[in-house]
């Protein structure tokens, strides 16, 4: 179960959620998207198109060169203490590509969506369908929601207790905006809402499904409207993955010169631990993401060493602390990979 905290206007939490799904329609896995504020048809009508091996390494390249070339003009200006700290690499290296790349600037080809299976779940057209109904103090939309992951689950054949007769094959769920007054939830609108348990026994109900099925999960909710702190804190229990998006569109980040590299901050809250005790936490606290001409990546926080006297006071002491994490907590990380990969 990936919980995604939605960045202030949701573009970039929702390019995510695509993410997930594309990868899911190039595997050759069941989708099951869910969404109370846009129609699930849609959605997967603006899925980013799949690089191949060949266009991927050309794009890639193109992306290297730029940055390279970034990199020279930038060395005659880095003070020699700046030197000696782990270089940053721009691109995912392909030696241990994991995954598939997306081609954000174009949409997936209608062909791609003939091999697979997908269902699909917009609230206002169930509603319209069945009557009102609310179970174990759960409100409706999350009520029929689980009823018709269940449903899916049991008929399509992702059941792990029942053995199955045809070729096993994977669920993924993508949920929009859960939590949302879309769904018929008061929780961003109210400190004390009146169902304050509903999305906590939707959440423990889901992963029970999960669990127990070959499914996985993402849902994305819009956490910086959530006043209640403590229903924030049940919500990251109830969740494996736990990631949220800082966008700097509004901030003052938007207009810091050190953060002109980079469109916002992620921020990864909880890792999954199953089958473990503990999880394994990365040394790795600054992560970044920027969206490129044709494609989105997360990187390790690269600050420039800029400390001109157009740089504000504030803005130093920013350079200076972010100077120290990634020379002691983050050179671990120098070899290796430097991204995620989706």
């Amino acid at each position: 179960l990936v919980f995604t905290e939605e960045d202030k206007y949701g573009l970039y939490s929702n390019l995510l959620f695509k993410y997930f799904l594309a990868e899911g329609v190039v595997c050759g896995h069941d989708l099951l998207v869910a969404s109370a504020k846009e129609h699930p048809d849609n959605i997967l009508k603006e899925l980013p198109a799949p690089l191949l091996d060949e266009t991927y390494r050309n794009e890639l390249g193109e992306e290297t060169t730029a940055v390279k070339s970034e990199d020279f003009q930038d060395s005659m200006k880095i003070a020699w203490r700046y030197q000696n700290l782990p270089k940053m690499e721009a691109s995912p290296t392909t030696s241990t590509k994991f995954g598939h790349y997306y081609d954000v600037s174009k949409t997936m080809s209608p062909e791609l969506f003939q091999s697979i299976k997908w269902h699909s779940f917009y609230l206002p057209e169930e509603l319209s369908l069945q009557p009102e109904m609310k179970t174990c103090n759960v409100n409706s939309a999350y009520a029929r929601l689980l009823q018709s992951i269940q449903r899916i689950i049991y008929q399509e054949g992702f059941d792990g207790s029942n053995p199955q007769k045809k070729q096993k094959n994977i669920l993924r769920i993508g949920i929009q905006s859960l939590g949302s007054m879309l769904w018929g939830d008061d929780i961003c609108s109210s400190d004390t809402p009146e169902d304050i348990h509903s999305l906590t026994k939707f959440l423990y109900v889901l992963r029970g499904l999960l669990r127990k099925s070959l499914s996985a999960c993402i849902i994305t909710v819009p956490a910086h409207l959530i006043q209640n702190k403590a229903i924030m804190e049940r919500v990251t229990n109830l969740s494996d993955t736990v990631v949220g998006l800082e966008s700097f569109i509004g901030s003052e980040r938007e207009t810091n010169p050190l953060y002109k590299d980079y469109h916002g901050l992620v921020h990864v809250h909880q890792i999954p631990r199953l089958n473990s005790l503990i999880c394994d936490v990365s040394d790795t606290k600054d992560l970044a993401f920027r969206l490129k001409r044709k494609l989105f990546t997360i990187e390790r926080l690269h600050l420039p060493p800029d400390l001109s006297d157009t740089v504000s006071r504030t803005s130093k002491q920013d350079l200076a602390e972010s100077a120290k994490l990634l020379s002691s907590g983050c050179g671990a990380m120098a070899i290796g990979k430097k991204h995620l990969d989706f």
